[in-house]
């Protein structure tokens, strides 16, 4: 067993460069190979494989704390930093009706889902304190409505067991990762989607050309002090929104102790939904042009290191302790699917904005640019831009749905 921390974060960082180098890699044998496993499942399942087999040990190393509580934080500002909000206004307000009722969906798609299968399974929903099932749905509740920073951020919040989470992820993953099958699958009829949709798909081609020309003016090739002013932002953000909840933790705590039901005396929260308002404060200001020299793919950088970290304290053999799980992820996906067809054929939205916002929802910014993409290759900045919005609601989104689901827990 590798003891060392350094010799184990190494390890880690090889397996991630060693799954992005091979699914760059143009060989057929590759390509089918991660269409049937998309890399962020390797991410996560590969560290889950070495904890389970006892090569490494997820439970007490320290990596996973470290990350959690520094580049987490630091993600979720470089991500929202980025917030183009002109570039949002002018995608019109089919996308944005589009993202926020996908997010709606995932909000209460959850308590929904939880209750059908509480009433057809009790056992499948059964579990108190950190193995109380609506505890680790919270997490899928964030990583739909935002991505994996805000799984991490409400992870933290309402703490589920390791064992429960490992459950989780792979509900999480393998459930999301088939919805943005069928999405994609449907690009390919796009035309006649819109027309079952009513939709006129026109207005998509000015987006795109708009875009363009905005990708060619923005491009800039970063230097050394960009990346020092990206991890200033991130980490003095970071810092910040650690000793503001410093203060605010232990006044509630003091002074409102009911409010602990509702997890508000968690630092964590606080740290994760300052470091959220934080970033969408500053992507009002000049500090915005940071997403430029690449603000959102050094969050990338550490919200994929992070996922490893995850992956280690997994145990791939509590999978199939309760696979009835997956009946409630399924469900969730089919509230959430259901309700963007019916809004968008009630107001006539292109396919389009329904695929690739409810994927910048379900998926994240690296899955919502790839279905983007399968409409046109310029258009896959529409995905990162919805995404982006979804990292900003994603940990306030989930807390709700998390509250919901604990009350249905309750009934």
């Amino acid at each position: 067993m590798l003891q060392n921390d350094a010799t184990v974060l190494g390890l880690l960082m090889v397996i991630l460069a060693m799954v992005f180098y091979t699914a760059s890699l143009p060989q057929k044998g590759w390509q089918r190979f991660y269409g049937i496993f998309p890399p962020l499942l390797l991410c996560y399942f590969i560290p889950g494989l070495l904890n389970s087999f006892g090569i490494i040990n997820g439970a007490t190393s320290q990596l996973y704390p470290v990350v959690s509580r520094y580049l987490l934080p630091a993600c979720l500002v470089l991500f929202t930093l980025g917030m183009d909000w002109k570039a949002l206004a002018k995608l019109g307000p089919p996308a944005i009706i589009m993202m926020l009722v996908g997010s709606f969906g995932i909000i209460i798609g959850g308590p929904i889902a939880l209750f059908i299968v509480g009433k057809i399974s009790p056992e499948t929903v059964a579990g108190e304190g950190p193995d109380a099932i609506w505890r680790g749905l919270a997490t899928i509740a964030g990583s739909w409505i935002g991505g994996g920073a805000n799984q991490t951020a409400l992870r933290e919040v309402f703490k589920p067991s390791d064992r429960l989470f490992s459950q989780i992820v792979a509900v999480d993953v393998i459930t999301a990762e088939l919805w943005m099958a069928v999405l994609i699958y449907g690009a390919g009829f796009a035309t006649k989607i819109d027309r079952f949709l009513k939709a006129d798909s026109s207005q998509i081609d000015h987006v795109k050309n708009d875009l363009e020309q905005a990708q060619l003016t923005n491009q800039k090739i970063p230097g050394t002090k960009d990346f020092i002013y990206l991890c200033a932002v991130g980490l003095g953000a970071t810092g910040l929104a650690h000793w503001l909840a410093e203060k605010i933790t232990p006044y509630l705590a003091a002074n409102y102790p009911a409010l602990e039901k509702y997890s508000l005396t968690s630092s964590f929260f606080w740290i994760t939904g300052l470091v959220t308002l934080m970033g969408i404060i500053l992507s009002f200001t000049p500090l915005r042009k940071l997403e430029n020299v690449g603000a959102s793919k050094l969050g990338s950088v550490f919200l994929y290191i992070l996922v490893a970290t995850i992956g280690m304290q997994m145990d791939l053999g509590s999978i199939a302790d309760n696979p009835g799980l997956f009946g409630i992820g399924l469900i969730w996906m089919m509230v959430h699917a259901g309700l963007i067809v019916l809004v968008a054929r009630l107001l006539k939205i292109p396919y389009f904005f329904l695929a690739v916002s409810s994927q910048a929802n379900v998926g994240g910014s690296a899955s919502a640019s790839v279905v983007a993409a399968a409409f046109h290759p310029s258009l896959a900045s529409v995905g990162i831009l919805l995404a982006i919005l979804g990292y900003a609601i994603g940990t306030y989104g989930g807390y709700l749905s998390a509250l919901m689901m604990q009350w249905v827990s309750e009934m």
